[in-house]
């Protein structure tokens, strides 16, 4: 099959849904698929040319969007060449998958896929979860306005609208009306198998992170913003029974005023000259993070998936997450981390009981990890359930001509 993902932009940088859309394109090719990707990139974006898959770049140059209403008005922006491009080319494609909601993307496609005759799938990765209505209330507003007229619209004429858990489909079907007509499917997600452990990816760490290296650390390997539960993570880590030694490593992009608060946050509760803030680590340097960590931490306030808890689980390291990562559930079940909830001290006492683990158990819950990974998160698993999807729409078409 020859895949199109329709996605707002292919930038690394913007982690989980990309990063997922990448990793599939490996899943593909390795069956002897076909991926490409449709963005509102601009062309010249560097990014582009450094993809895995072949991007189709159709966007605007880039502008300076002042404040919540500019960065909307970009958004909504009429992507004419995008919907052009796709009229145009959508018949050398056997299936579409569009990736994510509210976004110029989903406008390009909510124009053209609906009876178009290619079968196609809508992946929310996570953005129909409600747990936006409380903290962005008046974006939430918006959202609802257009879901009207452009979400509902795409995701009738799709297939099935795709999600990563049970738990994320009862609640996006609880919390958006109009739901009628619109079929869905729980697909999983996750990631690619790791590369193998070896010397040259703890030296890229220890050349990244100097002080951590040769010591004890928890690792935080993520955006680094609010819904995250960044400030929740240095509260439970200054105020845990923990090893003097232990360094906490808070390895991930954002935005500069929000870091320059986290830092004085960490030096308030004493806890700066044991703590790290590499920003994204990438290449070798994020696999050494991950392999040498004793336990990945993710404590999030809302995490549809996690694509890093599925990483630290394929390295076969331990994972400390909240009950509000999507995958809780199943982390329990399979014995390879704790969960706790989205507070300080309910942090406070997972952190300290993973480190009271003796090494011996900490490395048999990373084992476990591992084989859930093998069972649940290798990203093989997500692309066959899409293209059995498919197949079965093939199929079907065939049948009833």
């Amino acid at each position: 099959m020859r895949i199109l993902h329709v996605v707002g932009d292919s930038n690394p940088a913007m982690g989980g849904a990309i990063e997922g859309v990448f990793q599939l394109g490996d899943a593909y090719r390795a069956m002897g698929h076909v991926q490409e990707l449709l963005t509102l990139d601009a062309p010249d974006d560097p990014w582009v040319a450094a993809a895995p898959s072949p991007v189709h770049a159709l966007g605007h140059q880039r502008t300076e969007a002042p404040g919540a209403l500019g960065q909307w008005a970009e958004k909504l922006r009429p992507p004419t060449q995008a919907i052009s491009w796709l009229r145009t080319n959508l018949a050398n494609y056997d299936a579409v998958v569009v990736d994510g909601l509210w976004n110029t993307s989903t406008l390009t496609a909510r124009w053209v896929l609906p009876r178009a005759g290619v079968p196609y799938a809508v992946f929310s990765h996570g953005m129909l979860d409600p747990y936006f209505r409380t903290t962005q209330p008046g974006k939430e507003w918006i959202k609802r306005q257009l879901f009207r007229v452009n979400e509902r619209v795409l995701l009738r004429g799709a297939e099935a609208a795709l999600f990563t858990t049970q738990q994320e489909r009862d609640l996006a079907i609880e919390a958006w009306p109009g739901w009628k007509k619109i079929e869905s499917e729980v697909v999983g997600f996750g990631t690619g198998e790791p590369p193998v452990r070896s010397p040259a990816m703890a030296a890229a760490f220890a050349e990244a992170v100097p002080d951590a290296a040769g010591e004890p650390y928890l690792l935080f390997l993520s955006r680094l913003h609010p819904k995250k539960g960044c400030e929740i993570l240095l509260e439970a880590f200054a105020t845990a029974d923990l090893p003097a030694n232990l360094r906490l490593v808070m390895a991930g992009p954002g935005d500069a005023g929000y870091v320059t608060k986290l830092r004085a946050q960490a030096e308030a509760l004493g806890i700066g000259a044991r703590t790290d803030w590499p920003r994204m680590l990438s290449g070798n340097a994020k696999w050494g993070a991950l392999y040498g960590c004793e336990a990945m931490a993710l404590i999030s306030h809302q995490e549809n998936f996690g694509v890093v808890v599925a990483e630290a689980l394929a390295c076969a390291r331990p994972v400390v997450i909240s009950d509000q990562v999507n995958l809780h559930g199943t982390i329990s079940a399979a014995g390879s981390g704790i969960v706790c909830d989205n507070n300080a001290p309910s942090a406070r006492e997972a952190l300290a009981t993973i480190m009271a683990m003796s090494r011996e158990d900490r490395t048999a819950m990373g084992q476990a990890g591992r084989t859930q990974f093998d069972r649940e998160f290798a990203m093989r698993r997500t692309a066959e359930r899409i293209l059995a999807l498919f197949e079965r729409s093939q199929n079907e078409s065939t049948n009833n001509g």
